[in-house]
């Protein structure tokens, strides 16, 4: 018994420790296995797309345009002169306020111009007076050259000679007679020759007057212009004097006289910019345009193409046209030298398939596709022919090839 008992306790243990090995054969093989599994999955390649690489076809509106860059422009740009010469006394408006036609923009100092107006006004009654005068003495000159007394002293003359002769009247009588009668003739000869001299005179004396009431108008007139007034209806672009500052004529320097203001019709605004001769042929007068400012990126404006210059001018080898897209600004958002881009509508399309430019292969023939997500293609996508519209550099129309919705790769 004894020894039957020792015999099956010892298979026991061996049977265990088969068992134990077994299991540690069976671990250490799915340990394996797992590592493998594990390697072999991180090893694999995947084909999974990046978000960031995909874009919906979606529906929009797309334009083909050309871009003409320059800046904002008034209507109507006017620069103020004065016509006068002086200082500035005072200025009435500032940059930014609205003017209407006549309304006084600045006054320059008037204390010297006002003397002058006097000065001219004493020398125009001067010159007045001077003429009562010569005429005066003219009219006392042609009676006395008439010699009224003559023909009476030359009969008395006569009849003391026929006296004389006679024995009635004594030499010396008839001698005063003579004598009478040659001093009103001599008298009559010198009238004539101050007559014609007086009549000089009055010639001379209307002419001072002429020439004073000219300085007088010219005096007077300064001291008008000494008030300097808006020319017409709009807006003050800028000021460009200040009160104490000297101003000079523009009826003396010309263009080169002191500027006093710049003033503009901002009801209506313009942006001259240039387009190449490649795009030119497109452009129109009255064709539609979209303006983009610097100062309002949120928001577009619209403009009308209103000049295109038949002359093209040539830099660098590049021929480019000047272009004038005008704009309706009632409200005067637009100021004058604002940056803006005119986008001149060559062709839009309203609701219509749009992929990004990004996604679009050509292949050497021209003809497009375009990629999308497909776990079933090699390397996870498809190439799909589409055939494309209009592209304005950032999206591109779809004419056939894709559905709304659809993803696509970008390159």
């Amino acid at each position: 018994m004894g020894a039957s008992v020792t015999t099956n306790g010892g298979n026991g243990k061996n049977g265990r420790k088969k068992r134990k090995r077994w299991i540690v054969l069976g671990s250490v093989t799915l340990a394996l296995v797992a590592v493998i599994v594990i390697a072999t999955a991180a090893l694999r390649p995947t084909h999974t797309i990046e978000p960031d690489k995909l874009a919906a076809v979606e529906r929009g509106d797309i334009a083909r345009s050309v871009v003409a860059t320059g800046k904002i422009e008034p209507l109507t740009k006017v620069e103020v002169k004065s016509k006068a010469s002086g200082i500035v006394e005072k200025i009435y408006l500032d940059a930014g306020d609205q003017v209407k036609t006549g309304q006084v923009l600045a006054d320059l100092d008037k204390e010297q111009l006002q003397a002058s107006v006097a000065e001219s006004r004493a020398n125009l009654e001067a010159a007045q007076a001077a003429l009562e005068a010569a005429e005066a003495s003219y009219q006392k000159d042609l009676v006395d050259a008439e010699g009224p007394d003559v023909p009476f002293l030359k009969k008395d003359m006569d009849r003391a000679h026929e006296s004389y002769n006679q024995g009635l009247i004594a030499l010396n009588v008839m001698q005063d007679a003579e004598k009478n009668y040659q001093l009103a003739l001599n008298k009559q000869v010198s009238s004539q020759r101050n007559a014609e001299m007086a009549k000089a005179q009055v010639a001379q004396a209307k002419a001072q007057i002429a020439q004073a009431k000219a300085s007088l108008d010219n005096s007077e007139e300064n001291l008008r212009y000494s008030t300097i007034t808006s020319p017409m209806n709009g807006v003050v672009l800028s000021k460009d004097v200040e009160v104490g500052d000297a101003v000079s004529s523009i009826l003396v320097l010309g263009s080169q006289a002191t500027l006093v203001m710049t003033l503009g019709d901002t009801s209506e605004v313009y942006v001259r910019g240039k387009v190449d001769e490649a795009d030119v042929g497109k452009i129109y007068l009255g064709q539609t345009a979209r303006i983009v400012v610097e100062s309002f990126k949120d928001k577009k404006f619209d403009g009308r193409v209103t000049k295109i210059a038949p002359l093209g001018q040539e830099k660098d080898n590049v021929t480019t046209f000047e272009v004038r897209v005008s704009i309706q600004n009632p409200g005067g958002e637009l100021r004058a030298n604002m940056s803006a881009n005119a986008e001149i509508i060559l062709e839009e399309k309203k609701s219509v398939l749009l992929i990004p430019e990004g996604a679009v292969i050509f292949d050497k023939d021209k003809n497009a596709s375009v990629e999308i997500a497909d776990p079933k293609g090699p390397e996870g996508r498809t190439k799909m022919a589409v055939k494309l519209g209009i592209t304005n550099g950032v999206k591109a129309e779809v004419l056939s090839g894709l559905n709304e919705g659809q993803k696509v790769i970008l390159q």
